[in-house]
């Protein structure tokens, strides 16, 4: 194809654009309605997976040591547990640090409670707070370091704690709200396709003649096709660049909504960390699905 006749069927594509006035609306229209809504629930989903992720990341094992460990020993058993592989990361909590946390947690109220307690008299040991790359590994990761007892007479591991059972739940939970999301994504965009598809085609049904008429006078079929592309491409751009407005003015509104309402306890994603992607995604659904409604819809009309 020539440069003039691409610049013809682009002229042409264009004109259509406003020729169907009402028609065109209504595709344009379409296309906003259904990636809006899909647009939404895209973004629902994404703020609730990085809700899932955050509280994956707060698992973490809680290694209690005996009150007789020196620190040597302490030493040793941190050495050991930094060097498995599923580890992130060791915070040491002194039997002081844990007191005084423990205190605070209390308030005023249950500061009688451990009156007596100090520095020289803690009944609490000192711990080893661990965290795991993967949040799926700590179980895994517990037993291990539980068995660190065998390779030490002292026994110097009192006891190990990740919220055994309630953390199980929790993967279930986080991996079914990650799954249904996407299931309910790919579903919305397929019934996106479709409705969107369907509003092209009768934009195209009401202008059969037009094509017949082209076919009669001899016009090839690839001659036929390319306006029509090229008009489908413009109203999914034109129908996408309208969602995508709509959403990051929405989005940003909500963002700055909650983030200055604390007592929500809601923390939406930045808005510059899933406009460009969001952006991006519509705009190629909106296109793709104009250029193969059309294709779709013109194909029977040249079969003349």
């Amino acid at each position: 194809m020539s440069f003039n006749t691409f610049l013809r069927h682009l002229r042409e594509g264009c004109k259509n654009v406003f020729r169907n006035g009402w028609m065109s609306i209504a595709s344009i229209t379409s296309i906003v309605v259904s990636l809006f809504v899909l647009g939404v629930f895209i973004l629902l989903v994404v703020n609730v997976n990085q809700l899932a992720d955050e509280v994956d990341s707060q698992v973490e094992i809680k290694v209690y040591l005996n009150l007789d460990v020196n620190e040597q020993m302490r030493g040793k058993i941190h050495t050991e547990i930094g060097l498995m592989p599923e580890v992130s990361k060791i915070t040491f909590i002194s039997k002081e640090q844990g007191l005084k946390e423990f205190s605070e947690s209390l308030g005023e109220d249950g500061k009688a409670l451990l009156e007596g307690f100090d520095k020289d008299h803690n009944p609490l040991p000192d711990t080893l707070s661990v965290e795991v790359i993967e949040a799926t590994t700590v179980a895994h990761v517990a037993d291990k370091i539980t068995a660190l007892n065998k390779d030490h007479p002292e026994n110097p591991i009192m006891k190990v704690k990740y919220g055994e059972g309630a953390v199980e739940k929790l993967f279930k939970i986080t991996r079914a709200v990650r799954n249904i999301g996407f299931i309910f994504v790919i579903g919305l965009g397929i019934m996106s396709m479709f409705l969107i598809s369907n509003t092209i085609r009768v934009t195209i049904l009401a202008r059969r003649r037009e094509i017949g008429i082209m076919k009669l006078v001899g016009a090839t079929n690839y001659f036929i096709r390319w306006p029509f592309f090229i008009e489908g491409a413009l109203i999914g751009g034109i129908g996408s660049l309208t969602t995508v407005g709509l959403l990051i003015f929405g989005y940003d509104q909500l963002v700055k909504a909650f983030s200055g309402d604390i007592t929500l306890g809601i923390v939406l994603l930045p808005l510059s960390d899933v406009w460009l992607y969001l952006s991006a995604l519509l705009l190629a659904i909106g296109i793709l699905i104009g250029i193969w409604g059309s294709t779709v819809s013109i194909r029977k009309f040249l079969k003349v």
